[in-house]
């Protein structure tokens, strides 16, 4: 009984040199165990699901006057120049911080839909 505790201690405190089949047999069960765990073990190491924002804003740079905002027309809720501008200033607030609008303009695309728009910053 002696004999198995020693082998069991060698074991635990990894006393045996490289080479040997105890040193082989320990490796192998640590790379068993890497590879076989997460088969059976919920380790709850997912990453977090980040939902999309809904709005896209794409920033282009825009030389030394900083960036030019582009931000997708899908949410706009009218199309007054007052709910845009609020609309605009609410998606690019939490991105750029307080900043005021200095202007905007609509892109459109082919079929003459407004798309997006470009937005200029002032701070």
């Amino acid at each position: 009984m002696t004999h198995v505790w020693r082998t069991i201690s060698n074991f635990i405190w990894w006393s045996y040199e490289r080479g040997t089949i105890q040193y082989d047999v320990m490796v192998t069960l640590i790379v068993l165990f890497i590879f076989l765990a997460p088969l059976r073990i919920n380790f709850k190491d997912k990453p977090i699901e980040r939902v999309p924002h809904p709005t896209r804003v794409v920033l282009i740079p825009d030389g030394d006057r900083g960036y030019i905002y582009q931000v997708d027309a899908a949410g706009v809720p009218g199309k007054d120049a007052a709910s845009v501008h609020a609309y605009l200033q609410r998606v690019i607030e939490p991105i750029a911080g307080e900043v005021e609008i200095a202007r905007y303009e609509p892109v459109y695309d082919k079929k003459g839909r407004v798309v997006a728009y470009k937005v200029w910053l002032e701070r």
